[in-house]
Order: C-alpha cells, then structure tokens, then sequence
C-alpha cells in the first residue's frame, strides 16, 4: 500500500512541501502501528544516510547545485557518530506524540490518541504537524 506523507512546522517560511511516497507492505490499524512504522523507516534511512557519509568525505558538483538552491551548501554532519536505534526512536515518537508534540492528520481528519483506529487507502495522505511550544510567563 503506497501513501505519502508530508510534514509541516509550524512558524517555518518555507512554502514548499514536498510528499514523500511511502510502501506499508502491512497497513497499520492504529496510530500506535503508524507511528512505529514511519519511526522504523526513518531510522533506516537516517543510518544509511550515515553509512554513506563514512564513505563520501566529498561533495559532487551536483550536490553542490542542489544545495545552493537551498540556500546552504554544506556536509550532513553527525557529530556523535552513532547509528540511531530504532526501540529508543519509537519510544520517543510515542512519547512525544502523547504529549502533544506533534499531531498526525490523514486526509484532513486528524488521527487521535495511540489506540484509535485508523483505516489507510491507497495514495492517502498523511500529514504530521510539529506544534511550536510558546515558552515564558503568563502575567
């Protein structure tokens, strides 16, 4: 089952949101699976990402073009080192949706707490929301 997710912070300038496509080979049947699914393939991705930056201590001239119309040319640099792990990602997903970091909405109706149902059609569109934390005093 092919959707596509999207991610959107609130505050932020930028304009474009791009959809990303994602493959669940078994659809999740609640937001806790959701969640766990998107973490678990981010995670994979991310250590990939840090494998092949071992490998290429370089830019290529393409990258350098893509990254210039970003706005900022430079390295994806992770200073520690370390692979991420994927119980201690879910964990913290889980932990920070209950808390009311982020929100998740598919298809414009918003998903709800980590036991509700959720029921995913081919070429849906998940959306994640970073809600911005206001910090200060109330007077």
């Amino acid at each position: 089952m092919r959707v596509y997710v999207q991610v959107k912070q609130l505050g932020k300038r930028k304009c474009s949101i791009e959809k990303i496509p994602v493959d669940f080979p078994v659809p999740p049947v609640d937001v806790q699976e959701l969640i766990e699914a998107i973490v678990s393939w981010q995670v994979c991705e991310y250590n990939e990402r840090l494998q092949q930056s071992e490998v290429l201590k370089y830019l290529t001239q393409e990258e350098v073009e893509n990254k210039a119309t970003s706005g900022k040319v430079g390295f994806a640099v992770n200073y520690n080192g370390k692979p991420a792990t994927e119980v201690e990602a879910i964990t913290n997903a889980l932990q920070s949706y209950e808390d009311g970091i982020f929100r998740i909405f598919i298809d414009d109706a918003e998903a709800g707490d980590l036991s509700s149902p959720i029921l995913l059609e081919e070429d849906s569109t998940l959306t994640f929301i970073r809600l911005a934390m206001l910090s200060g005093r109330l007077w």
